[in-house]
């Protein structure tokens, strides 16, 4: 078993690195999405970001939500009300570095130190291969959404983020 916590969830899932997946190394100082589509040749139609959202009750409520690069995620209407709360907000750094393990440019859906709900924008599903975070700000993953669909707590939200590029 690996002792790097993405890669043991991946395996765990019964996914296997080069038909599943592929790591790919990078920069960190590019591990930002708009920076790393750039200098790498990926298009952000194929990016995914990984957010924390976090729910204002008591206790704090968060989910984890992939969405594609050139979306919008829509805290205030449909994440807010699919938590069921008044008020959400993105997570700060040092809450998603808590929740997850991982650092910004980094969070990816596999291996997180607390379990997170992953709730994925449907237009995601629908790309043949992803770029998302690998863990660390060094690597990203390749992915089909198969992949994706394998997380235990995943659920395909349609309507979760809008098209900012157009």
């Amino acid at each position: 078993m690996s002792a790097d916590p993405v890669l043991a969830q991946l395996s765990d899932l019964g996914l296997i690195e080069g038909a599943d997946f592929e790591l790919v190394p990078c920069d960190p100082g590019l591990a930002d999405t708009a920076q790393f589509c750039e200098a790498y040749g990926y298009s952000p139609n194929d990016s995914a970001n990984a957010i924390v959202i976090t729910g204002k009750a008591e206790p704090a409520l968060h989910v984890m939500c992939l969405v594609l690069a050139n979306c919008r995620l829509d805290v205030n209407k449909v994440v807010r009300k699919k938590l069921g709360v008044r008020k959400a907000s993105f997570a700060s750094a040092d809450d998603t570095k808590a929740l997850t393990g991982m650092e910004i440019g980094g969070v990816t859906p596999f291996g997180s130190s607390t379990e997170l709900n992953l709730w994925i924008d449907a237009a995601v599903m629908e790309r043949e291969k992803l770029i998302i975070g690998g863990g660390t700000r060094d690597r990203k993953l390749l992915v089909p959404p198969s992949t994706l669909a394998a997380h235990p707590n995943v659920e395909v939200v349609d309507g979760l983020a809008n098209r900012i590029d157009g």
